[in-house]
């Protein structure tokens, strides 16, 4: 038996958590839909559970799978990895989201809500389910996991682009845009495509 260690961001509140890279850039001057969308760079196991070497190694060889958009075949290793990891949430979340890749939303919500249901503050599947949330068009339901997710775990900077994407483009509160723009883009300050939404928002706020 062997002992998992997570991947995690240089935080120290995230010890325990999955480092997930939510982002892709949009145009220079806005976002443009959809965006923030997942990517499975960084998904790996969340808790710090002891798990057979065989059951890590599918896990490794799903995310490979996933990361090469081979999603049947990811998410046919990660429910191997299920039945071999008991209530660990990150098959779940990254079963949710070769699903979603594959446009099986109703898959994807199902795994999403099991996720929870073992770990019901995981600031990636909510986030996750925020951005499933928003694709079927359930904005007030995706900004109260957004909230929620902010609430419990403010320096989560995924989170804080996909919030601001979402009150930018999807209910029109520029003011609750930039305010989480702003939060993320000083934890990230590299990311230049957001230093401009910030800059053409404040214009439109000066309007």
């Amino acid at each position: 038996m062997i002992s998992i260690a997570s991947f995690t961001p240089s935080y120290s509140r995230f010890a325990a958590l999955l480092a997930a890279a939510l982002l892709l850039p949009g145009c220079v001057s806005s976002p443009s839909k959809p965006a923030g969308e997942n990517d499975f760079s960084g998904i790996y196991f969340v808790e710090n559970r002891s798990v057979d070497l065989a059951v890590r190694k599918d896990f490794e060889a799903a995310i490979k799978r996933l990361q090469a958009g081979e999603y049947e075949k990811a998410i046919e290793l990660l429910e191997k990895v299920k039945k071999g990891s008991q209530k660990n949430s990150a098959p779940y979340i990254n079963i949710a989201m070769a699903y979603e890749k594959m446009g099986n939303l109703k898959q994807a919500e199902e795994n999403l809500k099991a996720a929870l249901a073992i770990n019901p503050e995981h600031p990636v599947a909510n986030n996750e389910y925020a951005l499933l949330y928003r694709k079927t068009g359930r904005y007030d339901e995706a900004r109260q996991l957004y909230e929620r997710v902010v609430s419990h775990y403010p320096e989560f900077m995924p989170v804080r682009k996909n919030f601001g994407i979402l009150c930018e483009l999807y209910l029109n509160d520029a003011s609750c845009a930039l305010a989480h723009y702003e939060e993320y883009s000083q934890a990230n300050p590299d990311d230049k495509d957001v230093e401009l939404w910030i800059a053409a928002l404040k214009q439109r706020l000066l309007n």
